[in-house]
């Protein structure tokens, strides 16, 4: 299964209270790629990768795949894509209608997405997508993740 994962507020959380991965970037790259990975994103990206699972990141953020792909890296974390605005807005501007969703990851051949919205799970609803909502207030965010992997 292809399972992607918004960056902000999900696997970038930068609210003091939420646990976060040890920083692993390198000195000369946190100029560029300095953000802080939400605790437990290694351990789930790799049960999810040893389970044959395909990890892709889907952000609304016009970041550059290259530098998101670099500061995963760091953290041991491969990807095989990553979605940004720019990219999101190029594929799907083939698409008609007059109201688009903010993220739509099944035109990308994603069968999950993972993401802090309400909003991105309604628009999954309405589209036709999954969405399994995580908050950065929750401390079992890698459960819920896992079980909905598990119930698809």
């Amino acid at each position: 299964m292809r399972i992607s994962f918004d960056l902000d507020d999900t696997l970038i959380c930068n609210h003091k209270e939420v646990p976060r991965e040890p920083n692993r970037v390198p000195f000369f790259l946190k100029p560029w790629i300095n953000e802080p990975l939400r605790l437990g994103t290694r351990v789930l990206i790799k049960e999810l990768k040893q389970r044959g699972h395909e990890i892709w990141i889907y952000t609304t953020s016009y970041r550059s795949p290259c530098l998101v792909s670099l500061w995963l890296r760091c953290y041991g974390i491969q990807v095989a894509g990553v979605i940004n605005q720019n990219i999101h807005r190029a594929h799907l501007r083939h698409y008609s209608g007059d109201s688009l969703p903010s993220k739509n990851p099944q035109a990308f051949g994603i069968d999950l997405h993972v993401d802090d919205s309400e909003g991105v799970k309604l628009e999954g609803k309405k589209y036709g997508f999954q969405v399994v909502v995580v908050s950065p207030e929750d401390c079992n965010w890698t459960r819920a993740v896992l079980e909905a992997v598990a119930r698809r």
